[in-house]
């Protein structure tokens, strides 16, 4: 049997209006599901390696325009109806910023309005991000009845001085107490850490992790702390771990959080059997998602094919843009020489991976329009595609980029 016959190329389900013949404008004739992510955008302090869309209050007493942004918030998802009606929506994610900034009747406010425009499936999984010196014990009880089920807190490490030099706004001892409170109120907690931080050591990363799994938690999301552009870590980088170390603290990582029942599901996620966090796991599987609120991404499909969008930016953008209806910054059509690396850029980094008819399903296109690099990426032991799955080896996993390159365009 021929190389080029060991790729076992399946038809595209008759879902999928797939064709042959290039086309610009993939056309699919199912939607994927639909998930929303809602973007708060204040902060305490903006912390030096973040680069995320995160803003500190101007005020000058701390207040933040909370009732504008949920108005602003409210009106984006009227204004976004037409292209999600009918659609059930599986999961919400409120993340930013810092949302646990906000308080309960704000939280509570916002969920009546989605459950009133929007088709919410009864067992949605509903997140909100959490800071440790944000938590309020009766404020982590309300949002729990207003409809929260899993909370994901930024813990970052337990040492309280990589905490300083991270930045970060909290101690260990408002980190322990922080995810004590969220284990009273909620079953699912996932909580962030991050290695290969200013001047640690194998065993300081080691004592952070064995401190999460300590705690009981089913859902760890594990960060190696990367100099983002435009950060102050960048401007003026702190020492870190040499590669060789930080590759040592990830495989030492991976193999405890193995050794405890954790399954390594995703790049960065690792969670007790069934814990694994439904909202990213569409994500990654190439489904859609509405992204309301300031600086917020978006992917909707259609029959007429594949939208993205990003919101207003600047909270102050955002705001002024809501009288008028202008919430959006950049929209474009996602053509069909893009969408094999889109589609794998977010499948493989599923451990697991996906069937192989999840790429039509989710593109509009056939398998065998990608046949060719099917083939490179499985020559070069980065992709294992039998069992009729599309998935990372062990080698394509450490170097991820190196598979997604030969998905590039030229």
């Amino acid at each position: 049997m021929s190389d080029r016959r060991i790729i076992a190329l399946t038809p595209a389900p008759t879902a999928v209006t797939a064709r042959t013949d290039p086309i610009d404008t993939p056309r699919l004739s199912a939607s994927p599901p639909l998930s929303l992510y809602v973007h708060f955008p204040w902060c305490v302090r903006k912390c030096p390696y973040c680069d995320f869309n995160s803003h500190t209050s101007r005020s000058g007493d701390g207040s933040l325009p909370e009732e504008a942004w949920l108005d602003a918030v409210i009106t984006d998802v009227e204004s976004a109806l037409p292209q999600v009606w009918g659609r059930r929506v599986l999961s919400i994610f409120i993340g930013g910023g810092t949302p646990s900034l906000m308080s309960a009747a704000t939280l509570d406010r916002l969920l009546v309005a989605l459950r009133m425009r929007l088709q919410l499936d009864p067992m949605a999984e509903i997140t909100l991000e959490a800071n440790p010196g944000t938590f309020e014990s009766d404020r982590f009880r309300d949002y729990r009845a207003a409809g929260i089920n899993r909370l994901s807190i930024g813990i970052q490490s337990f040492d309280d001085a990589k905490l300083q030099r991270l930045g970060r706004i909290h101690d260990s001892t408002e980190a322990r107490r922080a995810i004590d409170i969220a284990q009273q109120h909620f079953e699912r907690v996932n909580l962030d850490l991050m290695y290969a931080l200013p001047e640690q050591t194998l065993e300081g990363a080691l004592t952070d992790l064995d401190t999460a799994l300590a705690t009981g938690v089913s859902h760890l999301s594990c960060y190696h702390l990367t100099l983002e552009p435009n950060t102050p870590f960048a401007h003026t980088p702190p020492p870190l771990p040499d590669d060789d170390l930080s590759a040592d603290m990830q495989d030492a990582i991976e193999a405890r959080l193995a050794d405890a029942g954790f399954r390594h599901y995703e790049t960065s996620a690792f969670a007790r059997p069934g814990q694994e966090c439904r909202h990213n796991l569409n994500y990654w599987a190439f489904g859609d998602y509405l992204g309301v609120g300031p600086g917020a991404h978006g992917k909707l499909s259609s029959h007429d094919g594949i939208v993205r969008e990003m919101r207003h930016k600047h909270p102050g953008r955002y705001l002024e843009g809501a009288a008028k209806g202008d919430f959006i910054q950049e929209r474009r059509d996602v053509g069909a020489a893009e969408l094999p690396f889109e589609f794998m850029m977010n499948a493989l980094r599923l451990t697991d991976g996906v069937p192989h008819t999840l790429f039509a399903e989710r593109t509009g296109l056939p398998l065998a329009s990608i046949e060719a690099q099917l083939i490179d990426a499985r020559k070069r032991g980065l992709l294992d595609t039998a069992n009729g799955t599309l998935r990372p080896t062990e080698q394509g996993r450490r170097f991820l980029n190196d598979l997604l390159q030969v998905f590039l365009r030229d």
